[in-house]
């Protein structure tokens, strides 16, 4: 049944390209799919989905959304082919069927291209192994990034694939944001570097304040917060980087839902030599057990809320750090850039939490910063000024979207069929 219907996706790609142009977003993780089928004329997320807890001892949780409707199913899920094949089950059976959607390439997200990927790169082979290589710095994510790529080409082999890297639009950072005041032998051995990561959603809001706020993109000074579970920072001039928080990999920086972001190394030499812990326990402790998570016992602020407003003090300690860290870096970037015009709030917690947002404003208000209550108490998913007319700085909420970021550079490239790094599309 499968190969009959991934048959006819292939067969009508090549016969009969329909008018609607779409492409579908993939991004793997350890044990999660999420992917979204984009409308690359309106921007629109036509369906989405999300498979968890692959190659887990519990059974698997599919989630299919199309039309207002929500498809779900509870089996165990083995590996990333068989999550992946049950997508493209999902969108014969629910919809939309790929072979009627105008489906022009496949868009895979990836953490890290090092400084191998500074453009987005075709799938093949080569490309595959390439991105395998790289998982040394960012094991959690490349590994099954890879492998969903790889999986996706043999499925849909008549659709282009494309690797879009979350660190390319990072590349092009000023060598003195980027290099690491290391031994330079060592570091340009192991190509030690700022690579950050959340490129794709920083270059996108970077690309779109300045329509939403009214003002001309050549010369002005933004810094970007995206903070979710993962957090970062980010400056831009005249919409190019010159400076971002994370690092080789996406630990340094902000405090986040599980990890430390920035602190003193020498940490890790304490406790090899009082706790005894090894690599991999330093690397669960810094990564997944620290942060607001390691601090309250959750990762999530909403809960954090609650115990704030409940008296809880290590919530309300863990509640200041956070805002102190983006205060922080927001000082730092305005100093580097001589000034900033906008700061916008973007992603999970920077969208959606009134209070932090009015927080970090709170600790500006000296330098004449002035929120709207009123705008920023309110919720909705438009990008938005909060600020007040009077206010020094511009400040504004602007949605992420990913997806539709790496929809566009797919389809740029299936279109092309070939990339900068001379790899050329066969079917």
């Amino acid at each position: 049944m499968v190969e009959t219907r991934i048959r006819g996706i292939n067969e009508a790609h090549m016969e009969d390209a329909p008018m609607a142009k779409t492409v579908l977003v993939i991004n793997s993780g350890s044990s999660s799919i999420k992917y979204q089928l984009v409308d690359l004329e309106s921007g629109e997320g036509i369906a989405s989905g999300l498979v968890e807890k692959i190659g887990e001892p519990v059974d698997g949780h599919y989630k299919h959304e199309y039309n207002g409707e929500k498809h779900e199913l509870e089996e165990p899920i083995h590996d990333h082919e068989q999550g992946l094949k049950r997508v493209l089950g999902f969108f014969d059976e629910y919809g939309p069927k790929l072979a009627d959607a105008g489906i022009v390439a496949v868009g895979h997200r990836v953490v890290q291209g090092g400084s191998i990927f500074p453009n987005p790169a075709l799938v093949t082979d080569k490309t595959i192994n390439q991105v395998k290589d790289l998982a040394v710095l960012a094991p959690l994510h490349n590994g099954p990034e890879a492998v969903g790529a790889e999986v996706m080409r043999a499925l849909l082999p008549d659709v282009p694939q494309v690797f879009v890297f979350d660190s390319s639009f990072f590349f092009q950072l000023p060598k003195a944001s980027s290099t690491y005041a290391l031994n330079k032998e060592i570091a340009d051995q192991y190509h030690i570097r700022r690579y950050g990561a959340h490129g794709t959603s920083h270059e996108f809001i970077s690309s779109v304040v300045p329509d939403v706020v009214g003002k001309p993109a050549e010369g002005l000074k933004q810094i970007v917060l995206h903070i979710g579970n993962g957090a970062s920072a980010s400056a831009e001039i005249s919409g190019k980087p010159v400076e971002t928080s994370m690092g080789l990999t996406p630990l340094e920086g902000l405090m986040m839902g599980g990890r430390t972001g920035d602190i003193d190394p020498a940490v890790v030499f304490h406790l090899i030599r009082n706790a005894h812990m090894n690599v991999d326990e330093l690397d669960a402790l810094f990564n997944k057990r620290s942060g607001m998570m390691g601090m309250t016992g959750h990762g999530d602020l909403r809960e954090v809320h609650k115990l704030v407003e409940a008296g809880d003090e290590n919530a309300k300690l863990a509640l200041d750090v956070y805002v102190h860290r983006i205060v922080g870096y927001i000082g730092n970037y305005t100093a580097q850039m001589g000034g900033v015009d906008v700061i916008t709030f973007t992603a999970g917690v920077g969208e959606n939490d009134d209070i932090v947002r009015k927080m970090v404003c709170d600790k500006l208000a000296p330098f004449g910063v002035k929120l709207d209550e009123e705008k920023n108490a309110t919720r909705s998913k438009e990008p938005r000024v909060i600020s007040t007319p009077d206010s020094s700085i511009v400040i504004a909420v602007i949605p992420t979207n990913e997806e539709l970021a790496i929809a566009r550079k797919s389809a740029a490239i299936a279109e092309e069929g070939k990339d900068s790094y001379g790899n050329v599309f066969a079917k």
